[in-house]
């Protein structure tokens, strides 16, 4: 008779396609309990009997809400794996976006890392910006880059629109940090182009986006995966103009898809994109034009070089593996523990 399967307490503030991702990686080999954190305030005593019944704790990202349940990890004896990189490792005041320069959460979050057994970084760039702003030792963390599911299957077939697309959340933090400002200003020096903003509306930054776009710009709101998924497959560039990326799995799906990537080169994306596609210092609406202009030249070659480069180097069975082994060596460790 084989051993029952260990509990792992699976804790994040909100959900995500790569949270459910490390979601059905973990199920497949434990018994995994969601405790989702959305708010400040927590059932201590709940938490603590969580944390108590489980075996290891998995969090996502260093922050408030996973504080208590890696305080309460360390105290109970059990290990955990933390997620790190993106606002949690990032100190970049003049968008602004990171907690790292934020004097109480920045302690909050270094505490949870110098207390979680295992670290992972979705990147290299991750990792070095860990060190770099949270002083944290890059030797304790592992990098496992995302593993990124296909839903196209194959290079899609047909003619591409001359489109521009770019995924993400509209709101005003997004306007730099996603470069959705410079994206849609970009498209006043491309009239001949479709640009098309894909993600749901948070706040007021939509209104203001769409008031100072040009008539070629489109801001769908939120759409479904199906949709958003056709445009994939129909646009001939996708833009990731960001100021700060701790990865990019919304270039990667593109890339997927056969677009052709334009990028800065800020944060992961150098990383994620290789030389398989444009590449930009900043946000300067004109230079993004540019970038846009040359990949729209670019033929079938070059999007399936796109594409291959994320089969190879993003599929979900590395995320698979790296993620499960960093569990079960924290598992095996903890288990000396108790």
């Amino acid at each position: 008779m084989s051993p029952p399967a260990a509990r792992i307490l699976f804790v994040y503030s909100r959900e995500s396609s790569f949270v459910s991702i490390d979601r059905e990686v973990l199920s497949e080999r434990w018994a995994v309990r969601d405790w989702r954190q959305p708010g400040p305030l927590v059932n201590l005593a709940a938490l603590a009997r969580a944390v108590r019944g489980s075996d290891l704790v998995f969090g996502w990202f260093a922050s408030w809400h996973t504080f208590w349940p890696v305080m309460l990890a360390w105290i109970f004896r059990r290990p955990s794996v933390l997620v790190i990189g993106g606002y949690d490792t990032a100190n970049l005041p003049e968008i602004p976006y990171g907690i790292q320069g934020r004097p109480v959460m920045g302690r909050v979050s270094r505490w949870v890392m110098r207390r979680a057994t295992r670290l992972l970084a979705n990147s290299a760039y991750s990792r070095a910006e860990a060190q770099r702003n949270a002083g944290i030792d890059p030797a304790r963390v592992t990098v496992v880059h995302h593993g990124v599911p296909d839903p196209f299957g194959q290079l899609p077939a047909g003619e591409r629109e001359r489109m521009a697309l770019t995924v993400g959340i509209v709101d005003q933090r997004n306007v730099v940090r996603k470069g959705l400002g410079a994206f849609v200003q970009a498209a006043t020096l491309l009239p001949d182009v479709s640009f098309v903003v894909a993600g749901r509306w948070d706040d007021a930054a939509a209104d203001a986006l769409r008031e100072s776009a040009s008539d070629n710009v489109t801001l769908t709101g939120w759409v479904e995966e199906e949709v958003l998924n056709r445009y994939y497959r129909s646009a001939a560039v996708y833009v990731q103009a960001s100021a700060h990326e701790g990865f990019g799995l919304s270039v990667a799906e593109g890339m997927l898809a056969g677009c052709i990537p334009v990028t800065t080169r800020a944060g992961a994306l150098p990383e994620v994109v290789g030389d398989a596609g444009v590449q930009v210092d900043g946000q300067d609406p004109a230079t993004l034009a540019g970038a846009i202009a040359r990949a729209l030249d670019r033929g079938e070659g070059d999007r399936a070089a796109a594409r291959e480069r994320v089969l190879r180097c993003f599929p979900l069975e590395l995320r698979r593996e790296g993620v499960q082994a960093l569990v079960q060596e924290a598992l095996s460790a903890g288990a000396g523990r108790r």
